[in-house]
């Protein structure tokens, strides 16, 4: 059975290079390509894909956020992260997004093919490293869950505005981004600005890479 899969990346190399290793598989499509977070959410809707292979790193909307979103949309649709970092807290923020696959681009020859196929069957597909840390952090918790983490401080709104500004949008570019007024997105900065005590569009700016909302 034919598996639809859909490609998220901002460089055209790597795009190109995981398209042709997933298309070398017999009966797998790579349904389409995106470039930014925001549109792999848009093209997860247009193209209903069974597997979004996600960066990280992406304008926009961060891959984290966009998993949010895609996975909100279609419940059923599997996200495997393909990105060149790797942490305990990355990897955990992986999770509770909801994506179920984690490899590294630098073991995306090794572990590609083998973790679409698993996502594929709805079965998780992680590297060694992160199994690791998982169990040893269910140890440490007695039996904890994901689910027992501390909730996120800011909302999806708020971490989508958080990114534009981050990447220096200004609040009227941020406004026609989100497709909102530019009195909701003063409220929404000004809300955050108090929410996280920051004073500085460079505090935000820190705050944003500090918590992987974008890349330094």
């Amino acid at each position: 059975m034919a598996r639809r899969i859909l490609v998220v990346d901002d460089h055209a190399v790597v795009w190109r290079g995981v398209r042709s290793l997933l298309e070398s598989h017999e009966g797998w499509e790579v349904c389409g390509e995106a470039m930014t977070g925001r549109e792999a959410v848009e093209q997860s809707r247009r193209l209903r894909p069974d597997v979004v292979v996600m960066d990280l790193s992406l304008p926009e909307l961060n891959g984290l956020d966009a998993t949010r979103q895609i996975l909100k949309d279609a419940p059923d649709a599997e996200v495997l992260v393909l990105t060149m970092h790797h942490s305990e807290e990355l990897a955990r923020d992986v999770l509770k997004a909801g994506a179920r696959g984690y490899v590294l681009k630098a073991d995306a020859d090794e572990n590609l093919i083998s973790a679409v196929d698993s996502l594929r069957h709805h079965k998780p597909f992680l590297t060694s490293a992160v199994t690791e840390f998982m169990l040893d952090d269910y140890v440490r918790r007695g039996g904890a869950t994901l689910d027992d983490l501390a909730p996120v401080t800011v909302t999806a709104r708020e971490r989508e505005i958080i990114q534009l500004i981050a990447e220096g949008q200004s609040n009227k570019e941020a406004a026609a981004t989100l497709g909102i007024s530019v009195k909701t997105i003063d409220a929404h900065r000004a809300n955050i600005m108090r929410k996280l005590h920051l004073r500085t569009v460079s505090d935000l700016v820190r705050y944003a890479i500090r918590n992987k909302i974008v890349q330094p």
